[in-house]
């Protein structure tokens, strides 16, 4: 895998929103899961890439400090060598003098060179710094969005776990509420209405049964009067009339007869 890609997935994943993401998935949990696991890896990636972009920048860091130095040296090393060709020129010897102004020159050329590449390398290492502060910057974004993520799939697990305790809380309620037609105990106390609509049943049949027979027993006893006063009517006489409702097996007295 390239740095420029990298980079690139440093700057996408740290600018990604997770909730418009998780509103888009059709598993939340799933998107997320993946998403942690595509975090981490790119984390991981962009880590060793970052480091590597340190790395790279240190050592032109030191480049650049070598070569400061560098010229610092070749500076001192052209104001020595002048000055000792100064003192064998005061002296008279122009041969040592002039070999010492041209070791001088030698170290001049040698501390222009060194500055100007320290000199070309400080831009580089200014714009390797501005990358690396970018990249670091990207890569905390990249960590607190994991976070987010770790955290927003642990919620949605807790959630997940609550909704489904919910359901079998609901499902154990729902099996026993007696207002429930499915419900085992409606069922049950459906059947023992029926029985006890059967024994009511049962019990007014049975009792029709008997008002029937008390019937039966009041048209016995109106048969009986009105064979007694037909006998009475035969014999000369007229038929008594009861103050009270005869009964079988009971006289109403002696007929009435006329003229007594």
């Amino acid at each position: 895998m390239t740095k420029q890609s990298i980079f690139g997935r440093i700057a996408q994943l740290a600018k990604a929103n997770i909730n418009a993401l998780i509103d888009q998935a059709e598993d939340p949990q799933l998107m997320l899961d993946q998403m942690v696991r595509d975090y981490t890896n790119s984390i991981a990636d962009a880590e060793s890439a970052i480091a590597e972009t340190i790395g790279n920048l240190r050592l032109l860091e030191e480049d650049h400090a070598e070569d400061v130095r560098a010229a610092s040296d070749w500076g001192n090393k052209a104001l020595a060598a002048s000055r000792k060709a100064d003192e064998y020129r005061s002296a008279g010897n122009a041969g040592d003098a002039d070999k010492f102004d041209n070791l001088a020159k030698v170290a001049l050329q040698r501390q222009i060179t060194s500055e100007n590449e320290a000199r070309m390398a400080e831009p580089q290492i200014a714009s390797q710094t501005q990358v690396v502060d970018q990249l670091k910057n990207g890569l905390n974004g990249m960590k607190q969005k994991l976070e987010q993520l770790k955290s927003k799939r642990s919620e949605l697990l807790a959630r997940a776990k609550t909704a489904e305790a919910q359901r079998k809380v609901a499902d154990a309620v729902k099996s026993i509420d007696i207002m429930d037609p499915t419900s085992e105990v409606s069922r049950f106390e459906d059947k023992i209405r029926r029985e006890e609509a059967k024994v009511r049943g049962q019990q007014e049949l049975a009792a029709s049964s008997l008002d029937a027979q008390f019937e039966s027993l009041e048209d016995i006893g109106e048969l009986t009067e009105v064979e007694a006063r037909l006998a009475a009517l035969k014999s000369g006489g007229s038929p008594a009339v009861s103050a009270t409702p005869s009964t079988p097996g009971i006289t109403s007295g002696a007929p009435y007869t006329p003229g007594e």
